[in-house]
């Protein structure tokens, strides 16, 4: 058993965000001494950690509580998205740190501000927080692909990816061509059909998404050549009607 005091200082959290998280029934002391202190075992200690994380990821403290307390909550798939969150962080940061040492370095004749995009963080942040809400779409994808098979999905990226296939066979013409915006249509039916209504605010999310790097970027320049996810994400913002950043 650990005190509130040496909780506090382990995770870094204030004794008072502690009582808080206690009065409103996110995070319970496991007992109280005859003193009437708190005191949390290693199960409290986990259920914090869970709470710390999804707190990176912003949610609000009364979803973080129904999210916590459902009998199907996730452990491995919570981690998981920390670790992509924190790998995001660390390579902005990183962007931070090159841009400052260049500054120095060349002083302030060729400035970008290209180091400062935290989209990536942002979009990653979004889609996590569209899987544990329990969006619409997200309810929707479920129920669509509550029934498949390793084998369904698997088939189902293969054609996904032949429509990456098809937008780097245009991608040397304009994004806004009458090609590349019929292609943005495909993709979006394509969508609507086997995952979940793609509206136009979530196809400009996940043009966002597919040059955020990673693995969703290799995967559509694997398929489509180079410069693909470039190339789909700016017929996206067009189609959608959204300033590309």
């Amino acid at each position: 058993m650990k005190t509130v005091n040496e909780v506090s200082k382990l995770a870094g959290v204030s004794i008072r965000t502690l009582q808080y998280y206690d009065k409103i029934g996110l995070l319970r002391p496991t007992e109280y001494t005859e003193a009437g202190y708190r005191l949390y075992d290693d199960t409290a200690l986990e259920r914090l950690h869970q709470i710390l994380l999804f707190r990176e990821l912003e949610f609000p403290l009364k979803d973080i509580k129904e999210i916590v307390s459902r009998s199907d909550f996730d452990k491995k798939k919570a981690l998981d998205q920390q670790i992509k969150l924190l790998e995001l962080k660390k390579e902005h940061i990183e962007d931070l740190l090159t841009m400052c040492r260049d500054l120095k370095k060349r002083g302030v004749k060729k400035l970008s501000f290209t180091a400062f995009d935290s989209s990536k963080i942002e979009e990653y942040s979004r889609m996590a927080k569209e899987q544990w809400g329990k969006t619409p779409a997200y309810k929707e994808f479920e129920e669509k692909s509550k029934n498949r098979t390793k084998e369904d999905e698997k088939n189902l990226m293969g054609e996904l990816m032949k429509l990456f296939e098809e937008f780097g066979s245009i991608k040397e013409k304009e994004p806004s061509s009458k090609e590349a915006q019929a292609m943005v249509k495909k993709l979006q039916d394509f969508i609507t059909e086997n995952m979940y209504t793609c509206t136009k605010e979530i196809l400009s999310g996940l043009g966002k998404w597919y040059v955020s790097g990673g693995e969703v970027t290799d995967n559509i320049e694997n398929a489509g050549g180079a410069g693909t996810a470039e190339f789909a994400y700016q017929a996206i913002m067009a189609y959608c009607g959204v300033a590309s950043k």
